[in-house]
């Protein structure tokens, strides 16, 4: 094994036990069951760091851990997906704004982890919606009628708000922290 490949292998499992902790360990609770977290800050930064495949798959891994641990089985799945595509679009959207962002070069990259965050962010949001609404439609235990589903978006819909937050503080904690982390992951990876 090349020695790029192994650093990659290395911060992939930094990032994934960073996503893993900080959505763990710090977590406040919210009335819908769910709970913010700084995690999302975290899945972020791996993304943009990371790259698609690496980052993704931290950032889902991480994420899904803390699921499974804290006793959320019904969301792994749906977690593991939804988080690594977040970083997947954080990744996508973060490069593409560094190139429309050239002409401001000293701001370029943290306007684009900002910008990214917010993107990846409702991503993760309307992500929850739709899992929550078929997931509370089948413990209904009616199927999937219109009744169920209709009962599901209203349940699921009471989700978006704290959703919500969640994605702010996790696009404040990656914006943060960005630019600590960012130049300690170059020096590193060269």
């Amino acid at each position: 094994m090349n020695s790029e490949k192994l650093k990659k292998l290395v911060f992939t499992g930094l990032f994934t036990a960073m996503v893993f902790i900080s959505t763990y360990v710090i977590k406040i609770q919210t009335p819908t069951m769910g709970y913010i977290h700084p995690g999302d800050g975290m899945v972020l930064l791996a993304g943009v760091l990371l790259g698609p495949v690496y980052g993704g798959f931290a950032a889902g891994f991480g994420s899904m851990l803390s699921d499974l641990i804290g006793g959320y089985m019904f969301y792994v799945p749906a977690t593991f997906l939804i988080k690594a595509f977040t970083a997947i679009i954080a990744y996508a959207v973060f490069h593409q704004a560094q190139k429309q962002l050239k002409k401001i070069a000293k701001i370029q990259d943290y306007i684009g982890v900002v910008f990214a965050g917010v993107i990846a962010e409702l991503f993760m949001v309307i992500g929850y919606f739709v899992f929550e609404i078929f997931l509370l439609a089948f413990t209904t235990g009616t199927g999937l009628d219109a009744a169920s589903l209709a009962a599901g978006t209203a349940a699921s819909l009471a989700g978006v708000p704290f959703n919500l937050v969640q994605g702010l503080f996790g696009v404040l904690v990656s914006s943060a922290l960005f630019p600590i982390i960012q130049p300690a992951y170059r020096k590193l990876k060269a």
